[in-house]
Formats: C-alpha cells, sequence, structure tokens
C-alpha cells in the first residue's frame, strides 16, 4: 500500500514535470518576437515583458516538485552523508514533520486563498496591459500543493526505509 501510493505521486509528479518542460518552448517564441519587434522595427510589445515573466514563472514554479522529486535541489550533507541510512530517514522525517510541511502547508493554503480571491474579484495585474492574473494564481496554487504532496511522499520514502528490515552494518 505504501509503495502504491508513493508510486502514484511520484508518477503524477513525474508527468506533470515532464508536460511543464514544454512551456520553454512559447517562452522561447515570446522572447525571440519581442526581441525582433524592439530592435529590427522598433515597435515593442506591451505585453511581451509580461507573457516572458509569466511563462518563466509558471516554468519555475510548476518545476519544484519535479526537482523535488528527482531530489535536485541544492543541498549541503557534509554530515547526513556520514550517517547511516536509518538515521538519514530519521533525520528527514524530523525535517518533513517540523520544517518542510508546515511551512509548505500554509504556503499552499495560503496561495489557495490568494487564488480563491483573485478569481472571484477577476483581477487583473496592474499594468497598462493588464491581463488577467486569476490564472497565473491558480497556477501557483497548484504548484505550492504538488511540491507538498511530493514532499509527502519523499517523507514516505525515509518511513519506509525505517520499517523495511535492513542488513545495514553502518547503524
Amino acid at each position: 500500500m505504501l509503495n502504491a501510493v508513493i508510486r502514484g505521486i511520484d508518477v503524477f509528479v513525474e508527468k506533470q514535470g515532464q508536460i511543464t518542460s514544454f512551456l520553454i518552448y512559447p517562452l522561447l517564441i515570446v522572447i525571440i518576437y519581442e526581441v525582433f519587434m524592439r530592435y529590427v522595427f522598433n515597435a515593442p510589445t506591451i505585453w511581451g515583458f509580461e507573457v516572458t515573466a509569466f511563462l518563466y514563472g509558471l516554468h519555475y514554479m510548476l518545476g519544484l516538485s519535479y526537482m523535488e522529486n528527482a531530489d535536485g535541489h541544492v543541498k549541503v550533507d557534509i554530515v547526513t552523508g556520514r550517517l547511516s541510512t536509518r538515521t538519514q530517514a530519521i533525520l528527514g522525517i524530523i525535517a518533513y514533520l517540523c520544517i518542510f510541511g508546515p511551512v509548505f502547508f500554509f504556503m499552499t493554503w495560503g496561495s489557495i486563498t490568494f487564488a480563491h480571491t483573485a478569481t472571484v474579484t477577476n483581477e487583473l495585474n496592474s499594468t497598462s496591459w493588464a491581463p488577467p492574473i486569476w490564472p497565473f494564481k491558480i497556477a501557483m496554487a497548484l504548484s505550492f500543493l504538488f511540491l507538498f504532496v511530493q514532499g509527502a511522499s519523499n517523507m514516505l520514502k525515509h518511513v519506509r526505509t525505517l520499517i523495511t528490515p535492513q542488513t545495514d552494518r553502518s547503524a
């Protein structure tokens, strides 16, 4: 059961990350178009910079859970790298329960609240172009939710390490 939950979360986050990676193509197109219009025709768009920021923001935020799944975030493991696997698992569980879990629970909760308010009020960005901002706030809330759930999967992996019998001689 535990393995099925971990596998389900990991597969979902991996697929979501792979799909998110394709946001780089529209971002590239917008940047090339904006540079071309600005420097060839001396006619910059009013929307180019914002679309670039939105697409990059989506790419970054939706990639957080994928990087957590791939264990790609920067970490310093000078001390923990020398500990036994079981001790590393215990520290991982403590870190999730005391730091990661609460922080990203509240980040998820807060971003859902912001997304709801933006959607109900049909919030627009406060620029001359003034695009609707609520779709991006919804995506931000989803990205924090995906990261929170992936963190839970990682914690369950640490729990699995503790409950699985091992022949760890370094413990």
